[in-house]
């Protein structure tokens, strides 16, 4: 039974697309968790999704949006071949190579996110200009263009052009988490026509993503004796999955419980971008029904969606996706994945080849994901509470803890304070926990707080909140690695 999202007095507002569900009602998979006013509401009977089919569709569809960002960061060991001895050489002289091979997470993480900040603007003002079916499908197939390229590389000798070979992966990189952006925005506004248990199954399989590419690393990395073996099969996962991604997506429409939540998604006649303000409070939409597939673009392509009022109705929301998402990103993978174990000098095979992997990727993504589904039955605190922002504060304090361990190479502070292997992972735990739980519940409280109208608006919206915390934040891992 989920818990009540009620906080005190405090609840979510009625308009368009919320009214507040009652105490000790059952999470119901046909029933939004904030429904439509009854006077809204189709003559048309809600559909089932049988099989969970919707469910699984936006759960996969999850795992596509963020698994280039999980691939690429996830392939260190790759990466840190690629950089250094190609061909058994000596590494060449000077800093630059063993620079690029020693801060490569953090520039990634520069890479795939400032361009997504520019990216989800302009998915901003194409929301009623360009559908989410183009929208969608166009960005998985620059996704998919792009990672052929990268497995393509896999075998090529770099060593004599181990710069050159950087230049390309950032852009390789920039032009995958652009799209990425754009299919994730317009995948998650979608999903604001339909009841929140799909924008939960988005959120928990992006989660599920990263998972499955840890889990995939390790199985190479265990099963092939050469890297770029291991890095083949690896990237050739990606190309695969990306292709189910573009199949389930075309399945969606022909379901009828999605034909249904669309159609609602499509029913107002009012242009998004001259709603007027009392709108906001509850004016009831129009009846029209329209019939095609997948939403459609506004009836005037001169509208843009109104941001000033979804700005301000998300705000604290918004801070809350943008803080937890900034911690996050400092933490993982820039500082995460270079803690070395206390015992590498062991030369045990856990210590030296599969700590990493294990501690930094696989525990966080795993944690993340357990926190993003925990959802699914407790939405607490509600978005009005004062205790979801306080909460999101407290992750403060996982910089200092995670500085303190045996982050390697490390030129300042010299003092390790948790020198066993166990408190990163415990540290690396809760990260993930706090960054799936606190994280999926701001994001998904935001379009239900606003009109059926505004949903995509507000999703693409909350979207932006998290890339500007992911953007933010990987600048500012550069300058705490630098600092350790």
């Amino acid at each position: 039974m989920a818990v009540d999202l009620e906080d005190g007095d405090d609840r979510f507002q009625h308009s368009a697309n919320s009214a507040y569900k009652p105490v000790n009602t059952s999470f119901q998979e046909e029933e939004p968790l904030i429904e439509e006013p009854v006077g809204n509401r189709y003559s048309l009977q809600k559909p089932k999704d049988h099989l969970n089919g919707a469910y699984v569709i936006f759960f996969i569809l999850g795992i596509g949006s963020l698994l280039p960002w999980n691939f690429f960061i996830t392939a260190k060991q790759y990466w840190i071949y690629k950089l250094q001895n190609c061909s058994n050489q000596q590494e060449p002289k000077g800093h630059g190579v063993s620079d690029l091979r020693d801060y490569f997470e953090s520039y990634i993480s520069i890479a795939s996110t400032v361009p997504s900040v520019l990216c989800l603007i302009g998915n901003f003002v194409l929301v009623n200009r360009v559908s989410a079916s183009i929208r969608i499908l166009s960005s998985l197939a620059v996704m998919l263009a792009v990672f052929v390229v990268i497995t393509v590389l896999v075998k090529m000798d770099t060593s004599t052009w181990t710069q050159r070979f950087f230049v390309i992966t950032i852009v390789c990189v920039v032009i995958v988490s652009s799209a990425s952006t754009i299919f994730s925005s317009s995948i998650f506004g979608l999903t604001g026509c339909f009841p929140m248990k799909n924008s939960q199954a988005l959120i928990s399989g992006q989660a599920m993503g990263g998972t499955v590419s840890a889990v995939a690393s390790v199985v190479d990395l265990a099963a092939a004796a050469d890297v770029t073996d291991s890095a083949l099969a690896y990237f050739l996962t990606a190309d695969v999955f990306i292709i189910v991604c573009i199949v389930v997506y075309l399945i969606l429409p022909k379901l009828e419980y999605s034909r249904y939540y669309m159609r609602s998604h499509k029913s107002s006649t009012h242009p998004a971008g001259v709603l007027p303000s009392s709108y906001l409070e509850g004016v009831d939409e129009s009846k029209g029904i329209t019939t095609s597939s997948f939403p459609a673009k506004a009836t005037s392509d001169q509208n843009i969606p109104p941001l000033r009022p979804i700005l301000k109705k998300t705000a604290v929301l918004g801070f809350c996706v943008f803080y937890v998402f900034f911690i996050s990103i400092i933490i993982f993978p820039s500082i995460s994945s270079s803690i070395e174990s206390v015992n590498k000098d062991s030369g045990s095979l856990w210590s030296n080849k599969y700590f990493i992997p294990l501690t930094s990727f696989l525990l966080y993504n795993f944690a993340d994901w357990c926190g993003r589904q925990i959802t699914a039955w407790i939405q607490a605190p509600g978005p009005k509470s004062k205790l979801l922002p306080a909460l999101v504060l407290l992750r403060t304090l996982s910089l200092p803890l995670f500085m303190l361990c045996n982050y390697q190479p490390r030129s300042h502070i010299k003092m390790v304070i948790f020198n066993k292997d166990v408190y990163p992972a415990v540290f690396i735990v809760l990260l993930g926990l706090s960054n799936g739980y606190l994280g999926t519940l701001a994001i998904i409280y935001g379009p239900k707080i606003l009109p059926k109208e505004l949903a995509e608006a507000t999703g693409v919206v909350m979207t932006f909140y998290l890339t500007l915390g992911l953007a933010l934040g990987s600048a500012c891992s550069i300058l705490l690695v630098h600092l350790i």
